[in-house]
């Protein structure tokens, strides 16, 4: 019988690009993933596969030289860069006679240590559990014996059913406590929507400074910290302007290959970011990787509903780069794009007289719809 192993704090980091054009930007992100998690990266190993082993992921040569690499550093985990099926990660483990994890189980083990509130907690445990099931099917071989010994003895039922029938009644739990605070969560929304008060949602790549930015707007301290996944929990506060209110709501933070149980299981909490009159769209202009973390925004948008909801793109901390404050229009005069630092407090005027615009009377709430002129 074979038994996982236990893990520890020191990890060797492996990324084995498929010739992506973003493949240092992806392997210098699974190394900030890893330092969130409270891993400390003592090696890495990089490289190419173009047709991943069925049984190990890595070919022969890679496991072996993952293996040296561990025995180097003395490393207690490894991190795969990638998605890897429960038969591969066992093999791994065999081989490398260490914990092997990979990137999907590496996320959700940093939601789980940055979930704060009742909901972001169940919405993390949702997301694991669903992705464990997966882990039982071909996963590990002593949960396929059936149990015995005294006083264990059952209706011939094995650990692996054992393991599913528990999993899945917990699953259901979970859903429907969700379910009712979603509930709950559509009842405020529509008193919002009653009241005529314009809402905005914040959404980005983690990281890009989104909590630092809401905390500017709406002077309250919200936790921002220049890690990934700072944010979590969905805050928002209603901001007085020189026309009336708005609700400003700061949201998650999003990442290349996000695992899809957490997009399914957060889905009740992006539902504001489908509802809301106007998306900012939050970018670190600082980032070399900029353009493609804008894609995977997108990306995550479309997935959940909101690629039709009118989007400003706020381009954050210009003060890490040779941009000047301001505003780009289109030919209509419409605002695009706005340059800004919520840290320095640099082209933030820009960004109030957006938003005192859209609380006007005179401004058309509808989700997706009317136009944002420049001052």
């Amino acid at each position: 019988m074979f038994e996982r192993h236990s893990g520890g704090d020191t990890a060797v980091l492996v990324s084995l690009m498929n010739g992506e054009p973003e493949a240092a930007e992806a392997t210098a992100e699974l190394r900030e993933l890893a330092r969130s998690a409270g891993l400390v990266p003592v090696a890495e190993v990089q490289g190419r596969s173009n047709r991943p082993d069925p049984s190990t992921f890595a070919g022969s040569g890679k496991v072996q030289e993952i293996a040296d690499a561990v025995a180097a550093a003395e490393a207690e985990m490894v991190v795969f860069n990638h998605e890897l099926a429960p038969g591969q990660e066992r093999n791994l483990e065999k081989v490398l006679q260490c914990r092997v994890v990979d990137r999907t189980t590496l996320i959700l083990d940093i939601f789980a240590q940055r979930a704060k509130s009742h909901e972001g907690k169940l919405q993390v445990e949702l997301a694991q559990l669903e992705h464990l099931a997966t882990r039982l099917v071909r996963g590990w071989t002593h949960l396929e014996r059936q149990k015995g010994g005294i006083g264990l003895r059952g209706p011939g039922e094995t650990q692996l059913e054992t393991d599913r029938r528990l999993l899945g009644k917990r699953v259901k739990f979970l859903k429907d406590r969700l379910e009712k605070l979603d509930r709950q969560r559509t009842v405020q929304r529509r008193a919002r929507t009653r009241s005529g008060i314009p809402t905005i949602s914040l959404v980005g790549y983690t990281n890009a400074g989104k909590s630092t930015l809401f905390n500017a707007l709406t002077h309250t301290g919200a936790y921002a910290a220049d890690r990934l996944f700072a944010t979590l929990d969905t805050t928002s506060r209603r901001v007085h302007t020189g026309h009336g209110n708005i609700v400003l709501s700061d949201t998650v933070g999003f990442i290349r290959h996000l695992p899809h149980t957490l997009v399914e299981a957060f889905r009740a909490t992006l539902v504001e970011t489908t509802q809301a009159d106007l998306l900012l769209h939050v970018v670190d202009a600082s980032s070399p990787d900029r353009d493609a973390q804008m894609r995977e925004v997108d990306q995550v948008l479309a997935e959940i509903g909101a690629e039709g909801v009118r989007q400003v793109i706020v381009m954050n901390k210009i003060d890490r780069t040779e941009l000047s404050p301001g505003i780009d229009v289109d030919d209509c005069g419409t605002i695009q794009r706005l340059r800004l630092s919520a840290l320095t407090g640099a082209g933030l005027e820009h960004l109030r007289a957006l938003l005192d615009q859209l609380a006007s009377p005179e401004a058309v709430t509808a989700p997706g719809t009317g136009s944002l002129e420049a001052a």
